[in-house]
């Protein structure tokens, strides 16, 4: 029982981390790319375990593996820690400017001790503060453009000017930005699916054509050899292996097959296996459809089955538009248990379901909610219609209204999760 939950546990922490992590590269990567400071990438969530600086970006590993952020300078989402009043120390180069501001209470570096009476850290680079809290001893200071700003926890990150704040790239340049996570998961799912492909050895015909029996199975007892072609399971036509997989499946006794090969037709009965897998039962019969092996069917899956995937998303949302039920929805426990199923069912299984899920973030994340990317791409439009951006505090009020929703629909789906799963 141990092992088993620590497998979903390891499971689950690699397929949420993966997307989630993927997704915050494609906006770590666009911004970088546009000029736009990256203050910190982290890896999980929670207090900060260990961090190194790297280009002007701070790299975090967290307690919690779950997922991860990407902290852009002047992105909404971007708090300073600097406050007036605030006791800090700065260390300052052999001209006198400052280079590191300590606004944690750990002693990290000897520097001059300060009451800060008056700052800018996006113009014109200053701070003013009363040296060892003496209102007599009051200095101005100059601060380097890429001076490091220790924070409370400790985290070492670079101050944001206004020049490399999210706001002072080019629209298109913000619009990629905003638009690269979303497609980072179409292009995780896509390689997720191409490996899957190679990991199987090719790819399932979509036809309805058999591949192979295994010998001793019902379907072998009662005749079924390789390379005949089903076309109708009780009477019922099928074109497709879905369709004569869901046909078998649905059977109810006794299965009969009319198939054919070399123009020869057949019908064949047989009564079909009943198995358990992963605490389901299911039908089946033995039988396995035809592989495509060549590389270019295997690179085509990706795309293939990445489009077929966003379809089905596309439909249930709008199953969900026409009859909405939490039911209808998942979140991070209904993600846990089916990684359940995933560990159970080998690498296979556990790549297509991460490829899945990357289709799902990736298209959730473009829906048109303020605070998600969507949301972010209309005010971007809104911006390229109307020649200016948005009012600040219109899209801070407009920011805070889409999270509050979005956080109070995953409050309700979660605890609507737990009631399904565990009660």
């Amino acid at each position: 029982m141990c092992i088993s939950m620590l497998k979903t546990i390891i499971t689950f922490i690699f397929v949420f981390g993966l997307i989630v992590i993927s997704h915050e590269f494609g906006h770590f990567y666009a911004a970088k790319k546009s000029g736009i400071l990256v203050r910190e990438f982290a890896i999980g969530m929670g207090p900060k375990l260990l961090s190194f600086h790297r280009n002007g970006t701070t790299y975090t590993w967290r307690l919690l593996p779950i997922g991860g952020y990407v902290r852009m300078a002047g992105n909404g989402e971007d708090v300073e820690d600097l406050q007036k009043g605030m006791p800090i120390v700065v260390e300052c180069d052999d001209k006198g400017v400052v280079t590191r501001i300590n606004t944690s209470k750990k002693s990290i570096f000897d520097g001059i001790p300060l009451e800060v009476t008056d700052f800018d850290l996006e113009d014109n680079l200053y701070i003013k503060g009363n040296v060892m809290g003496n209102e007599d001893d009051e200095r101005t200071f100059k601060v380097a453009h890429d001076a490091l700003l220790v924070e409370s926890d400790g985290t070492e990150i670079v101050i944001a000017p206004k020049d490399v704040q999210f706001q002072s790239a080019s629209l298109p340049r913000r619009m990629m930005t905003n638009m690269a996570g979303p497609i980072n998961n179409f292009l995780l799912a896509i390689v997720l699916f191409i490996v899957v492909a190679f990991l199987q050895g090719g790819v399932p015909s979509t036809t309805s054509e058999i591949g192979s029996v295994a010998k001793g199975s019902v379907a072998y007892d009662a005749g079924i050899r390789a390379h005949m072609t089903v076309k109708k399971v009780n009477g019922h036509a099928v074109k497709t292996w879905q369709e004569l997989s869901q046909a078998i499946g649905t059977a109810k006794g006794e299965v009969r097959l009319n198939v054919t090969k070399n123009g020869e037709n057949k019908t064949l009965t047989m009564t079909p296996s009943t198995v358990k897998v992963d605490g389901e039962k299911r039908k089946i019969i033995g039988i396995k459809p035809v592989y495509d092996t060549s590389i270019l069917a295997k690179i085509k899956y990706g795309v293939t089955a990445t489009v077929q995937n966003s379809l089905a998303v596309f439909q249930a949302l709008g199953n969900l538009v026409t009859g909405f039920s939490l039911d209808k929805l998942g979140g991070p426990v209904a993600i846990f248990k089916l990684s359940e199923t995933a560990a159970n069912s080998g690498w296979v299984y556990i790549l297509s379901f991460t490829a899945m899920l990357s289709v799902n973030l990736g298209i959730m994340n473009l829906l048109p909610i303020p605070a998600l990317d969507g949301g972010k791409l209309v005010l971007n439009l809104y911006e390229a219609v109307r020649g200016r951006p948005m009012d600040p505090n219109k899209e801070g009020i407009l920011t805070i209204i889409g999270f509050v929703c979005v956080l109070l629909l995953m409050i309700f789906v979660t605890w609507n999760d737990l009631q399904r799963y565990f009660f």
